[in-house]
């Protein structure tokens, strides 16, 4: 399956780059991987890839340091992570809390990953206890993880809940093309009980002005062709991943998402602190991202079936 990287989407810092797949679509239900050709679009699945040694005349890992922007990267360039072994241990342990108010007796703990993380190895993960992960598939509307087919295929395998993530870049094109571009390149669902709605991660600039040049009211739009457009080719609403700083002061109250879209909210503390604009609720707070990114799910474990099932 080939990667393009399209001019007006990357400009002058992509190119093409093509990276080979195997069969190996899954199974609903299934752990094992059956034979399959290319992504489905509507379920997200994908098949079985051979990561190639370069992509656009770099070593795959060069080009991951230098093009993958991983979820909460520029939070943590922007904001720092201040987290503790003392803080992670308070978040780890703060009652989960649901709509109203309602004091829910457990919550899930996840990890999330990008290509930065290479081939994870999601025995380890299981055995930390984590039950859930989000992966990388892509950014913009020219970048794929090259990894993406281990870490998704991986942790469904072991036994993980897992979903997909996209790194938006606003400025870039438009919120139709990158929902079509994520759900296109593994970023669907399916109702399998074991694939969370995709992620739309929505952070810092990590290329220039905060907010991508947008005034609130557009990019509250943007984010809203994002959201509708995923609807519409999934049948799901997309989680929203993002922080209370960014989203406050480039989106505000321009929009309300809290009727329909689970907050996955950033804040590397003890607690998780003030919620953005048109939240009263998280569904998934990422509370460190060392020595990986640790997130917890605001809820049981049926709970998190049931999000994962629709």
């Amino acid at each position: 399956m080939s990667m393009r990287r399209e001019s007006r989407d990357r400009r002058s810092r992509l190119h093409g780059a093509v990276v080979t797949v195997a069969a190996g679509l899954l199974l609903l239900g299934s752990l094992v991987p059956a034979s399959a050709s290319t992504y489905n679009d509507d379920t997200g699945s994908a098949p079985e890839e051979t990561v190639p040694a370069f992509i656009d005349g770099m070593p795959v890992d060069e080009y991951v340091r230098t093009f993958d922007h991983p979820l909460g990267s520029q939070i943590r360039r922007v904001e720092g992570d201040h987290s503790t072994e003392e803080t992670k241990a308070a978040a780890q342990k703060e009652p989960a809390v649901g709509p109203g108010g309602v004091q829910i007796t457990a919550s899930v703990e996840g990890i999330d990953v990008s290509g930065h993380q290479g081939n994870v190895d999601w025995q380890y993960w299981w055995n930390q206890g984590k039950r859930f992960a989000f992966v990388k598939a892509t950014e913009g509307t020219g970048y794929q993880n090259p990894y993406f087919t281990q870490q998704y295929n991986g942790s469904y395998n072991i036994g993980m809940i897992r979903g997909a993530y996209h790194f938006a870049l606003p400025d870039r094109s438009s919120g139709t093309a990158q929902a079509d571009y994520f759900v296109n390149n593994g970023g669907g669902w399916s109702g399998d009980g074991k694939t969370l709605p995709g992620a739309l991660d929505i952070e810092f600039n990590p290329y220039g002005a905060t907010c991508y040049g947008k005034s609130q009211a557009s990019m509250g739009a943007w984010i809203r062709e994002f959201h509708d457009r995923y609807h519409a080719r999934t049948g799901r609403w997309p989680v929203i991943y993002t922080n209370t700083n960014w989203w406050n002061q480039c989106v505000g109250s321009t929009q309300n998402f809290g009727a329909t879209v689970p907050l996955w909210v950033a804040r590397y503390s003890s607690t998780v602190g003030p919620l953005p604009h048109g939240w009263s609720f998280y569904s998934f707070w990422q509370y460190t991202s060392t020595p990986i990114d640790f997130n917890r799910w605001n809820g049981d474990q049926a709970q998190l079936k049931k999000m994962a099932t629709g």
